[in-house]
Parts: structure tokens; C-alpha cells; sequence
């Protein structure tokens, strides 16, 4: 049984940043690619937020949803190849 908490979740959020930080200056990156790739990092470390952090639960719940939904979107838009380089220089 695998328990995720909420440290886990953002640390592991907090890595695929650094992986979309290469990737949207990646060269052969479509530029609809590079402009969502720029918002959701900017979202992430905008101190601006939907619904602000210092409401209880919902503040953390929009950086749960919507950073992992725009990363997946964008998962699906990059070029694999892209995304492979982008990891291998991370990790």
C-alpha cells in the first residue's frame, strides 16, 4: 500500500519544476509548449494564488490540482525526447 502525504506530493511537484524549468528552454520546444511550461511556473512560485494559503485546506488544494493537471497537460504537448534530456539533466 502506497500513502502519499502531503510533504511527498510537493516534493515530488517541486522536481518536475526543475524538469519544466529545462524543458521550457529546451530549443526544439513548440512555442505553445514554452508559454505553458512559463505560466506554470510562474503560478508555482507566484505568491499569487487562486484561492490564497492561509485558508486552511484549500488554500494547498489549488497547488495540488492545478500544478499537476497543467504538468500532465503538458507532458502530453512536449516531444518524449525532450522530456528525456530534460530528466536525465535533473536527476
Amino acid at each position: 500500500m502506497v500513502r502519499y502525504d502531503f510533504k511527498t506530493i510537493m516534493a515530488s511537484i517541486k522536481k518536475e519544476l526543475e524538469v519544466l524549468k529545462y524543458v521550457a528552454s529546451h530549443p526544439r520546444l513548440p512555442l505553445r509548449c514554452k508559454i505553458l511550461a512559463g505560466l506554470l511556473v510562474a503560478y508555482a512560485l507566484s505568491p499569487i494564488d487562486l484561492i490564497p494559503d492561509f485558508i486552511p485546506v484549500l488554500g494547498q488544494l489549488d497547488d495540488i490540482l492545478i500544478l499537476p493537471i497543467g504538468i500532465w497537460i503538458l507532458y502530453k504537448m512536449v516531444p518524449p525526447e525532450i522530456i528525456k534530456e530534460a530528466r536525465a539533466r535533473v536527476v
